[in-house]
């Protein structure tokens, strides 16, 4: 079910209204947010169900067994390590792989070995909270629990369910294990990052996408500068349907009692590529550093394993995002562009927000944000392309003359408004719990900012039902 969807307009107040009608009873409500949780992912294919049901069948019975059976500690973390790692390889890499072993052995005759197998929707996000609820267990940071309607309500809660943020079950557990009540102001503040990332969505990343799908469909039939503007446009694309994503499920769970990490820091304001990776993805980025990363020994060790750690941890979060070789190199990319931050010790140098202290920032900053801004445009056009062969023309392109296609044409005359729209609002609010934390104090000018904000969202959700990007990993 998506969020920017008829079904979905209809199904959160009917869920929200029950569930508060259940709160007496914390065993009814946690079963409840798994019904309807297993009844948001199950719209897409029933199917999916069984899958989800395993990986949290899998992590629920290891962490009993991690506290009963210590002596076996390991084979209970490795076998559910493993069981959902092969589950998740099956689905997601198996015909990558095999296809790659035909180009190279088979002369590219795969049909033979190929499943073809549908991914299912955001198998990537719950697997990866299941695995971090075993590997704390087994660490100690968490007690298993024995209740596992929470459990399984904590694996499934649909805000976060196909795209995150990647919940750890130090904090999202003991939320359903605990009794909630309604808290009024937390509830309106939801509603309003709900608003935020609709706007994000619906009108920032939609409208990108009409524009991007047409260039990035054809580029050798475009000149330099429109290929440039289709870069830039996409990273607002992607981070305009991602954060946005993101927005609603966090302010979905807030309308339950429920706060879910924040998975996006105002990343575009980012002084150099450390930082960026800090703000973009956190839920992600957090959890190959503490699960992966640091196991590896980090930046604790010599020069010459910090470079294979920063290189591994790179290529691992590059090939999470797909079966293909540019995501492979996309990761490659960003790590050689950390590395010399992290060898010179650079790589924490910035650890406020830019302009702390200031309204606006100098000239320094500025172009710091636009070098990282420009580096990671890159990387989106890599990240974007089909094949590493694409990638290349269409950097090429870059450089070279030819067709020009207006931005201005078919409908966009709003693009532009709503980006900078998204700049400014996001560039005061970049000190907040969110990006539309703080609203003017005026009533009648709050309530005429939300009324506009409401009317562009419902008219371009009339007319966009694109899915998220971020769906298909």
């Amino acid at each position: 079910m998506l969020f920017n969807s008829l079904q979905f307009a209809l199904f959160l107040p009917v869920v929200f209204l029950v569930y508060w009608l259940l709160r007496r009873t914390l065993r009814w409500q946690n079963l409840f947010v798994v019904a309807v949780s297993y009844l948001f992912y199950g719209w897409w294919n029933p199917l999916f169900l069984l899958l989800i049901a395993f990986t949290s069948l899998c992590s629920y019975l290891s962490g009993l067994g991690l506290e009963r059976y210590g002596r076996h500690r390991k084979w209970f973390l490795w076998g559910n390590v493993v069981v959902n790692l092969l589950v998740l390889g099956v689905f997601k890499y198996y015909d990558f792989f095999a296809q790659s072993f035909a180009d190279v052995f088979l002369g590219g005759q795969a049909d033979g070995l190929l499943l073809h197998l549908v991914l299912p929707v955001g198998i990537s996000f719950y697997t990866f909270q299941a695995l971090s609820y075993t590997i704390d267990v087994y660490r100690g940071t968490i007690k298993a629990t024995r209740d596992g309607v929470a459990f399984f309500a904590y694996v499934s809660f649909f805000p976060q369910l196909v795209a995150g943020p990647i919940e750890r079950a130090s904090s999202l557990l003991p939320q359903f294990e605990g009794r909630r009540s309604f808290d009024y102001a937390l509830a309106v503040d939801g509603l309003r990052q709900m608003l935020w990332g609709f706007f994000k969505k619906l009108v920032v990343a939609d409208g990108c996408a009409l524009y991007v799908d047409r260039v990035f469909g054809d580029p050798a039939a475009f000149g330099g500068g429109t290929l440039a503007l289709a870069a830039v446009l996409f990273s607002f694309q992607i981070y305009g349907d991602f954060s946005g994503y993101s927005d609603i499920a966090i302010g979905t769970a807030k309308l339950f009692g429920i706060r879910l990490r924040r998975n996006f820091n105002v990343p575009y304001f980012s002084r150099d590529i450390a930082e960026f990776w800090r703000r973009w993805h956190i839920s992600l980025t957090t959890w190959f550093r503490d699960y992966v990363y640091i196991p590896m020994g980090g930046s604790r060790v010599g020069r010459g394993r910090v470079i294979v750690n920063t290189l591994v941890i790179f290529l691992i979060s590059g090939f999470w995002h797909g079966a293909n070789w540019t995501f492979l190199a996309w990761g490659l990319f960003h790590a050689l562009l950390f590395l010399p931050l992290i060898l010179l010790h650079r790589n924490r140098r910035y650890r406020d927000t830019v302009a702390e202290g200031r309204r606006l920032p100098n000239l320094r900053e500025v172009g710091q944000m636009l070098l990282t801004f420009l580096l990671a445009t890159v990387g989106w056009i890599i990240f974007r392309s089909p094949s590493i062969g694409f990638a290349f023309s269409y950097l090429g392109g870059l450089f070279q003359q030819g067709a020009h296609l207006s931005l201005l044409a078919n409908d966009y005359f709003f693009l532009p408004a709503a980006l900078l729209l998204m700049l400014v609002v996001e560039w005061f609010n970049r000190n907040g719990e969110h990006e539309f934390a703080r609203h003017p104090r005026h009533r009648v000018v709050r309530w005429l900012g939300y009324m506009l904000l409401i009317f562009i969202v419902v008219c371009y959700m009339q007319t966009s039902e694109m899915p998220f990007i971020y769906f298909q990993f």
